[in-house]
């Protein structure tokens, strides 16, 4: 039996070659980054999961397009992002995507006090409402981007846009966000 590959083009090679168990290692390493790229998407757990799924069995018939030598992480979660999108189509909705900022530890493991804390929860419940009020795009690109730090490659494959698209949508998101900021904070 072969040892665990670190290479992922080496396991998609595999899994292309009709080795089950290699493509099971592959919805292991991908699952949460893909479970993360359709909630995105969908702003909705049980859709995000479905979808995901949904995701992976259309990859695997789709093995025979995978072209050896490309970058399999982008393509799966092009392959995710699609099934995603799909579905939130289909069921004709549009859901309000909620973010949850993740609390930022202290350095040093220290608690904040309970005065900071406060002061920390409520900055983060102003920064998600600003958030929420940008359009989908905004929302979106911010959100893959810094919420579930996928790379500028990895938002364009779940976005399904040119990653150049991704960078000229962030620095405008960013700027909106910056305004709604800045007038929360003087007004």
């Amino acid at each position: 039996m072969e040892g665990r590959p670190t290479d992922d083009g080496e396991l998609f090679a595999r899994a292309q070659r009709g080795d089950t168990a290699a493509y099971e290692e592959i919805v292991q390493r991908y699952q949460q980054v893909a479970f993360r790229t359709a909630y995105v998407i969908t702003g909705s757990a049980a859709d995000a999961e479905d979808a995901a799924q949904d995701g992976f069995v259309k990859a695997y018939r789709a093995l025979a397009s995978f072209r050896p030598g490309a970058e399999p992480r982008p393509w799966l979660l092009r392959i995710v992002a699609n099934e995603a999108r799909n579905r939130v189509r289909s069921a004709g909705r549009r859901h309000h995507l909620e973010l949850r900022l993740a609390d930022v530890s202290r350095p040093g493991g220290a608690a904040p006090s309970p005065e900071a804390a406060a002061v920390a929860a409520d900055d983060r419940r102003r920064l998600l409402r600003l958030v929420n009020a940008l359009s989908d795009e905004d929302r979106l690109v911010i959100a893959s981007r810094y919420f579930l730090e996928l790379s500028g490659e990895e938002t364009a494959a779940a976005l399904g846009i040119p990653e150049g698209t991704v960078k000229s949508r962030l620095s405008r998101a960013l700027a909106r966000l910056r305004t709604s900021v800045e007038g929360v904070a003087g007004g």
